[in-house]
């Protein structure tokens, strides 16, 4: 949802909750506006291309082509005119010729201002926030076929500007839909789990709930939806709620079938396929049982130094129309560990078999009630590295 300014706010209160709204802070240089401003210099031959933001009383600029300096009291500015006349554009063809400008330390001084093309930039509630303005020290002509060019190029602008604000929406989100710490408390256990994606939304997952006529069970689900961004985390979504209605009611793999079947259209459509391994743990007795969708990275680690990698079950859901996933059965003993990880986490190692023994260790060697720290560290490890895939990993360990 957009924020909208009270229409008692004046326009100077209106821009600056516009600019929260979009998650814009107005000081500082944003590299994405570069590319529209490197165009417009060279489309239009002009000594100055900027893209600038507002706030109350000062003008900032965001990406400049001939321009060093970073911001510049609204009174003194050109653009001051674009966010306040009626007109979609404000173009001066002369300065020294206008009256509003002639006596500007702009026009006079460096610069030197002679022409200036402003078009705002305008949230989607209407507020105009900032400008792409055109600056030359020579005075020159601009027809409709201009105009219409820096039309379009502050509709890029401004897409730009939306963008940034829907992208971190969508990113709140998916968070939400994730399991937080401590979401889930199950006696004699450390349940544990994290989500980097590699960009602002990804196509990972990671769930857990309870399950059970007395609730007593627990579900849990990682799956990796192929792709990234808006897309993938869409598909995502619906692979979490297909899940958890199957999940809730159906043993792992008759979970995983009812999910590939309700997903089946949509998986088609979109030429998607989703590995995941979906599990159930029944606390009292420590028997995991659990039904692999083409995923094949899980570890059991045993508290004697025994660890085993269970192969990769079925064909990823989006494969075969009519596939069926086989179970298969674990028992965690006393302090032993089942890890899933999804394939982002093996880009931080050099080899897949140098990410197996050290998630192996990692695990084994962390203390009782230390896998939350341990977790904590993949997760800044992952956030400090350059991502090519989402990192996510769920760990559960029997207390001993």
């Amino acid at each position: 949802m957009t924020a909208t300014a009270d229409p008692s706010t004046t326009p100077a209160e209106a821009r600056a909750l516009a600019l929260d709204s979009l998650g814009v802070h107005p000081a500082g240089r944003e590299g994405r506006f570069d590319r529209i401003t490197r165009l417009a210099q060279k489309l239009f031959g002009v000594e100055i291309a900027a893209v600038t933001v507002v706030d109350a009383d000062t003008q900032w600029v965001k990406s400049a082509q001939g321009l060093d300096i970073p911001y510049v009291p609204l009174e003194d500015t050109f653009c001051r005119v674009t966010l306040a006349a009626p007109a979609e554009q404000t173009v001066i063809e002369d300065a020294r010729a206008d009256d509003r400008f002639a006596d500007s330390p702009f026009v006079r001084g460096d610069p030197h201002v002679r022409f200036y093309a402003g078009h705002p930039l305008t949230t989607s509630s209407g507020v105009r926030v900032g400008t792409l303005c055109l600056i030359d020290p020579a005075p020159r002509g601009f027809g409709p076929v201009e105009s219409a060019m820096l039309a379009e190029l502050a509709d890029w602008a401004e897409a730009v500007l939306r963008r940034t604000s829907e992208m971190e929406r969508a990113a709140q989100v998916q968070q939400a839909l994730l399991p937080q710490a401590g979401s889930i408390d199950v006696p004699g256990y450390e349940v544990v789990g994290t989500c980097v994606p590699a960009h602002a939304v990804g196509g990972d997952l990671f769930d857990w709930y309870r399950v059970g006529d007395d609730g007593a069970d627990v579900a849990m689900t990682l799956g990796d939806v192929m792709g990234k961004g808006i897309g993938a985390a869409l598909l995502m979504a619906t692979v979490r709620s297909a899940l958890r209605t199957a999940g809730r009611e159906l043993p792992p793999g008759a979970a995983v079938r009812d999910a590939a079947v309700a997903l089946e259209a949509d998986l088609e459509r979109t030429g998607t396929l989703v590995t995941l391994c979906h599990a159930r743990l029944t606390p009292a007795t420590g028997q995991l049982t659990w039904a692999d969708a083409g995923h094949g990275l899980m570890l059991l680690v045993r508290s004697d130094g025994g660890v085993t990698r269970p192969p990769a079950g079925g064909l990823p859901l989006g494969t075969l129309p009519d596939d069926r996933w086989s179970e298969h059965v674990a028992e965690l003993a006393s302090g032993d560990a089942v890890v899933v990880f999804s394939d982002g986490l093996l880009d931080l190692y050099p080899t897949l078999d140098a990410a197996l023994a050290d998630v192996a260790r990692g695990v084994r060697e962390v203390p009782p009630g230390g896998l939350v720290e341990y977790v904590d560290r993949v997760t800044r490890r992952a956030r400090c590295s350059a991502l090519a895939d989402d990192v996510t990993m769920v760990v559960v360990r029997r207390c001993p």
